[in-house]
């Protein structure tokens, strides 16, 4: 098995901080990139039975998630508030993802350079595999969200797109979810 490749039987996805406060700072075009890719992301994950994690930042001041964003998460994603940066510092997270027992973690959301960056380095400094999907991040400038992808590819982390995560789900064409995830794109 290619440890390169993201493996739908090995990861998990974590959706960071898509909150109404903080998604009206981001410019309108990131931002809408940004959460069509996140559901893109859930409705794969939702298909190949990649648990999910949701996280808020200190909902009471960044307010709630997005509303689309809150709709497409499973039944069954796990959410978790916080006020640590890094979402390895939510209460019972770090347990909750162990217990899982899969090595991968998939980062999408914001800040780039905040919130998913510090999430991504400890996860790494914790040996989980990270991907972060740079089509499905973003911050409220560009030179934040550049850095953020440099120190990301710096420290061992693989900065991938929403479709090679999806792909990589698969493996290949006679997967018998194949026709449902590739519908998902068009």
């Amino acid at each position: 098995n290619n440890t390169a490749l993201c493996d739908a039987g090995d990861s998990t996805l974590l959706i960071v901080d898509v909150q109404t406060k903080l998604t009206a700072a981001m410019p309108a075009k990131v931002l809408a990139r940004m959460q069509r890719n996140i559901q893109l992301l859930l409705r794969a994950a939702e298909i190949l039975s990649v648990p999910t994690h949701a996280f808020e930042q200190y909902p009471q001041g960044l307010g709630p998630l997005e509303p689309e964003i809150a709709k497409a998460l499973p039944a069954d994603c796990a959410r978790h508030e916080k006020t640590a940066f890094s979402c390895c510092g939510a209460e019972q997270f770090p347990q909750a993802l162990a217990a899982g027992k899969r090595k991968q973690a998939v980062i999408c959301g914001m800040e780039a350079h905040v919130c998913v960056m510090q999430t991504a380095l400890d996860l790494r400094a914790a040996d989980y595999q990270v991907f972060v999907a740079a089509d499905a991040i973003c911050s409220r400038n560009r030179e934040n969200y550049e850095t953020a992808l440099h120190r990301l590819r710096a420290a061992g982390i693989a900065v991938c797109d929403t479709e090679s995560v999806l792909f990589e789900w698969l493996r290949d064409a006679k997967n018998e979810r194949f026709k449902s995830v590739h519908t998902l794109l068009t």
